[in-house]
């Protein structure tokens, strides 16, 4: 059985400062041989489907507490030594830095992980690892788009594009961990021009996630918009508003530098003050698993971390595609200067 200490809106907010300040809070459970202790900044009911499953296999119980990944990093500070959490989960590579380079995970060694997930798709130390992974590519009009207009990246801030991209705010992880990519890759010069052009080619101020872009596009407001391939997906199969919405539409996977499109990974890590350490690397390693890919691929429409699970319907009809090879692990640490390049461009 799962205990979910979730909290929501102002009551996240309110708990987790209560949390930092030493006052009484909801915990998490202390060390104990059959719990494990979870903070997670996935709000997905596929994880809760994965941590019930695996409290049957294991007869291990799943406490999770959820926030965002600032607060939770902020929860974990504050607790230091005396942090029940035993495995921080974030839904990108750049907020799993800002936990690790807070020292807030501890290395794990696991043959068990390292022979399911990729290399690049995990902290070179074994600090963490992606157990799933998404791509951050364009939803665009065909209307008006044709697909070879916008199949590298570079395209996006071409001046073909002025005034018809829609994209989210540049506080966006998934923004921040593209850019980072794009400085990595590039440099930092040519990684600025590419920022300026995307502001240039801002139909609209940044407003709303992922799935308000694609909406935007179907509505005429612009002609591309960035997402992350698992809303475009979510959408495509979930409400008929939304499929009307994506069937207007068409994905496309630009390459960065001819080698594919930019992934990102959902993953986690063993805290550094793990009370239940040994449960916790049990749980990562049940995450790294076929069956654990492939639940969280087909209920939240991602794609699988390893290369050797399938990836299920729906997103298999999605999933034809070549990835870029970059370690996500580069992302993070170009954060800062991402931020800086953004904002003095005005991406706000």
């Amino acid at each position: 059985m799962t205990l979910r200490l979730t909290h929501l809106a102002a009551a996240a907010v309110t708990a987790l400062v209560l949390a930092a300040c030493g006052q009484n809070t909801e915990q998490a459970a202390p060390a104990d041989a059959g719990v494990v202790n979870v903070y997670s900044a996935r709000h997905y009911d596929a994880d809760e489907a994965l941590y019930e499953r695996f409290t049957e296999e294991t007869g291990i119980r799943v406490n999770v507490v959820e926030g965002n990944p600032d607060q939770l990093i902020a929860r974990m500070q504050a607790e230091g030594q005396a942090s029940p959490a035993d495995v921080f989960v974030a839904a990108d590579a750049g907020a799993l830095w800002r936990a690790q380079n807070a020292g807030l995970f501890q290395p794990t060694t696991s043959d068990t992980i390292n022979g399911r997930i990729p290399a690049n798709l995990r902290a070179p130390n074994g600090e963490w690892f992606g157990f799933a992974r998404r791509a951050r590519i364009v939803a665009y009009d065909p209307a008006r788009v044709r697909p070879e207009e916008i199949d590298t990246y570079e395209e996006i801030a071409s001046p073909r594009f002025r005034g018809r991209l829609c994209v989210r705010s540049s506080d966006s992880v998934y923004n921040l961990s593209l850019v980072g990519a794009l400085i990595e890759a590039w440099g930092p010069e040519r990684a600025r021009q590419w920022v300026e052009g995307v502001v240039a080619n801002m139909a609209r101020p940044p407003e709303g996630g992922d799935r308000d872009q694609i909406r935007a596009v179907a509505a005429g407001v612009c002609e591309i918009a960035l997402t992350n391939s698992y809303y475009f997906i979510r959408m495509a199969n979930g409400e008929a508003a939304d499929q009307e919405v994506t069937g207007k539409l068409r994905l496309s996977f630009p390459s960065l530098n001819g080698q594919g499109a930019h992934v990102n990974v959902s993953g986690g890590g063993v805290t550094a003050n793990a009370p239940n350490r040994d449960n916790a690397v049990r749980l990562l390693e049940f995450l790294s698993s076929p069956e654990s890919q492939t639940l969280v691929s087909r209920m939240n429409n991602e794609f699988p971390a390893s290369p050797d699970v399938p990836a299920p319907a729906p997103v298999d009809a999605y999933a034809d595609f070549q990835a870029n090879p970059m370690a996500v692990s580069t992302y993070g640490p170009r954060q800062a200067e991402a931020q800086s390049m953004m904002s003095a461009a005005g991406w706000r």
